[in-house]
């Protein structure tokens, strides 16, 4: 594993954990409404694919073991670049649907480094 990796493995596991986090109980509604949260999410999401970019970079066998890592990188493009066109609800199916199976991923990761 390269060197950076265990620092960028733990930068996405502390974004996903505040994800978790911060939209814990809540429904779509309740998303869409809260415009400081929404903002909040969006930002964290952007951290770890950028991680992931940077974790490809340096040692892609180590991307490679996270589940669905390129579309991660793909969702920060769209979150980055396409803000004036982001659908709350796209970003919720992300904290639904992506976030549980990428938190499995790197905290494996991270206890196969100590």
């Amino acid at each position: 594993m390269h060197p950076r990796a265990p620092k960028l493995l733990e930068d996405i596991r502390s974004a996903a954990d505040f994800v978790k986090t911060a939209t814990d109980g809540l429904a779509l509604q309740q998303f869409k409404q809260n415009r400081m949260l929404r903002q909040a999410v969006e930002r964290n999401f952007e951290i770890i694919g950028e991680a992931i970019r940077r974790l490809e970079k340096d040692d892609p066998d180590t991307a490679a073991r996270i589940t669905g890592y390129r579309r991660i990188i793909a969702f920060r493009n769209v979150l980055i670049h396409g803000y004036d066109v982001i659908d709350p609800a796209i970003v919720w199916s992300a904290v639904e649907v992506d976030l549980a199976p990428l938190l499995v991923d790197v905290q494996a990761l991270l206890k196969s480094v100590g």
